[in-house]
């Protein structure tokens, strides 16, 4: 009889953990820091950095039926930028408005996962990839695509970086539009002032560079520049004055000030994610990883995609690499495979 009772309970309990299962909510498939199983789960591709790139190869995995695990930290180098543009169908949504949504969609192919962390190390193995994160968690794959973004190197100048993505901008093509016609600085020198400036100039006529010391143009692209207008400074400078990220003001270091409303730069990066480069993945002399056609690294098994390997930084470039990367890692297991 006793028995009987104690098998009873145990039905009982074994129910109502499964109907306590059966009734949570909804959520990403999310690898939890504490789920110890995590260190012995076999994927076929780990994708490491889960913005647009990420995501965007993930979903083209995903799609083709492969068993994914996205590892992301949650710090997107553009996660200052107020609105993201030259994105067909999403132009003029903030980049989290499209990351989320694009989260929603690639955790809807139940093969996909994804863990909140950073990874730290991967090393190549006989049958493929371990990668281990900051909680010294690791996982293993066949393939590993590297998604990671690049890490911008701010100048020393007050206010640039809490500017930097709103009106101080490195692209007019994601941003050119909106600040059209408006006294715009240039934060540059010598052939990349040069250069830039001409590309700017169709945008604005209202334009100076700011060389933030003495000018390194030449006398010839010093008379051209004049010839179009085209200001040069070569004053320091040593703040730049806002207003929540809105130039109101550049400050000089001999005490004098400039107005103005936006100001490109093309500043100093490196790569946000040291692991593909201890992997042995070479870069080029830019800096960028360093892909083939089909966004294939230097590493067999490695692929690459979104800013880390170009200087093309846009939302709509990254999630295109993205799916060319997914796509072609599934192209390579599907030859091993068959």
């Amino acid at each position: 009889m006793e028995k009987r009772q104690q098998s009873r309970r145990n039905f009982i309990t074994q129910c109502s953990v499964a109907v306590i299962g059966m009734t949570l909510p909804y959520s990403f498939n999310t690898k939890t820091k504490t789920d110890q199983t995590m260190t012995k789960t076999k994927y076929d591709v780990i994708i490491i950095g889960g913005s647009y790139a990420g995501l965007s190869a993930g979903m083209a995995l995903g799609r083709a039926l492969r068993k994914v695990l996205i590892i992301d930290s949650g710090n997107p180098c553009n996660r200052q930028t107020p609105h993201s543009h030259n994105f067909l169908t999403q132009d003029g949504k903030t980049p989290k408005e499209i990351s989320t949504i694009a989260k929603e969609q690639v955790a809807k192919y139940n093969t996909v996962e994804f863990y909140d962390g950073l990874a730290v190390n991967a090393t190549q193995t006989q049958n493929g990839f371990v990668v281990t994160t900051n909680d010294n968690e690791t996982f293993a794959a066949k393939k590993i695509v590297f998604a990671t973004g690049v890490k911008d190197i701010m100048p020393a100048i007050d206010g640039f970086s809490d500017c930097w993505g709103i009106s101080v901008i490195h692209c007019p093509y994601c941003h050119g539009y909106e600040v059209r016609n408006e006294k715009t600085g240039i934060l540059a020198n010598g052939e990349m002032a040069f250069e830039f400036s001409k590309m700017i100039n169709n945008w604005t006529k209202q334009l100076t560079i700011y060389t933030n010391g003495a000018s390194t143009l030449t006398n010839e692209q010093t008379a051209s520049l004049i010839e179009h207008n085209i200001n040069v400074v070569e004053k320091t400078i040593v703040s730049i004055k806002h207003k929540e990220g809105h130039i109101e003001k550049i400050l000089f270091e001999d005490g004098t000030t400039q107005s103005i409303k936006a100001m490109y730069a093309r500043v100093a990066f490196e790569q946000h994610c040291p692991v593909p480069q201890m992997l042995g993945c070479e870069l080029t002399e830019t800096g960028h990883i360093k892909v083939d056609n089909m966004q294939k690294t230097t590493i067999s098994g490695v692929y690459a995609c979104g800013d880390n390997t170009t200087p093309m930084r846009t939302v709509s470039t990254a999630v295109s690499m993205g799916t060319m990367a997914g796509a072609m890692t599934n192209h390579e297991l599907i030859k091993e495979e068959f």
